[in-house]
């Protein structure tokens, strides 16, 4: 049996696979690697999961995860692992990058990117990627995220871009004031959840001109600044996992064909491609 995990900070989704077939399916607590000890997480696991698939003969493990950036930090994670599943033979830490990448393109190359509150892409081969345009953050990139489109929202009702209604409207809806908004990005944490939670308008009032221009240069500049520093972006297909890119898909795709840029696959999350990808090696 292999153990598959896709984790964000928010939520892990587990699947465990027999020949194959998926024989369960576990969601526990979020764990973002570069912020907790191998302790921290050893624990999390030994209470979130371990009761879900006790008595499984579990030989390997595949760990797709945010923070997974460094060695010392996968390290860790493949240590709390080790430490919950002592009987697994083989256990892989990568980031949830790698997993996007063998969810939409398998074993074809292809350029992968993930659109949710942040944003990020890269080359990938067909087996592992090989060019990595860095995202940068909310603040100097993740062009096309959840917290940017948020950004450009904000901007533009402060500073009156968008027709005075919408202004109105958003301003009720949210419960905001321009003083509850300035707090929100600059003194307290996690401006960029603040952001991206304010996103959703934009999908709802899409139909306004204001506001499809506003998303269609987000992807447009996402495109522009990501995209095409790959080589062949032209010729190969561009796949996309995230909410972003599944709830704004009509957009999207008007962004790419004005670029010329041909649109793969698009998907909200990555499980369902990294369970047939693995699979193939059962």
């Amino acid at each position: 049996m292999i153990l598959i995990a896709d984790s964000g900070s928010t939520k892990i989704e587990w699947c465990v696979l027999d020949e194959g077939k998926v024989v369960a399916q576990v969601f526990t607590v979020g764990m973002n690697a570069m912020l907790l000890t191998e302790d921290e997480m050893a624990e999390t696991m030994a209470r979130e999961l371990m009761p879900h698939i006790a008595g499984m003969a579990i030989d390997e493990v595949y760990y797709y995860g945010a923070g997974c950036l460094f060695d010392n930090i996968c390290n860790n994670v493949r240590n709390a692992i080790s430490r919950n599943l002592p009987s697994a033979k083989k256990i892989m830490v990568d980031t949830d990058l790698l997993a996007a990448a063998r969810a939409v393109c398998g074993n074809e190359p292809g350029i992968a990117c993930i659109l949710g509150t942040g944003s990020n892409s890269c080359y990938y081969d067909g087996e592992k990627i090989v060019d990595n345009v860095s995202p940068l953050g909310y603040i100097l990139g993740d062009e096309g995220s959840g917290a940017v489109l948020g950004k450009l929202l904000v901007g533009d009702v402060l500073k009156k871009q968008i027709p005075q209604h919408l202004i109105d409207k958003f301003m009720a809806q949210y419960s905001l004031t321009p003083q509850v908004i300035i707090e929100n990005v600059y003194r307290k944490p996690n401006a960029n959840r603040f952001l991206a939670s304010l996103s959703p308008f934009l999908a709802e009032n899409i139909e306004e001109p204001s506001v499809h221009r506003l998303v269609l240069n987000a992807f447009k500049s996402f495109f522009v600044r990501n995209v095409e520093n790959y080589k062949d972006y032209r010729e190969l297909p561009v796949n996309f996992v995230g909410s972003i890119a599944v709830n704004y898909r009509e957009v999207l795709e008007e962004a790419a064909k004005a670029l010329y840029i041909n649109i793969g696959k698009i998907i909200k999350s990555p499980m369902e491609g990294l369970v047939k990808y693995h699979s193939n090696f059962m």
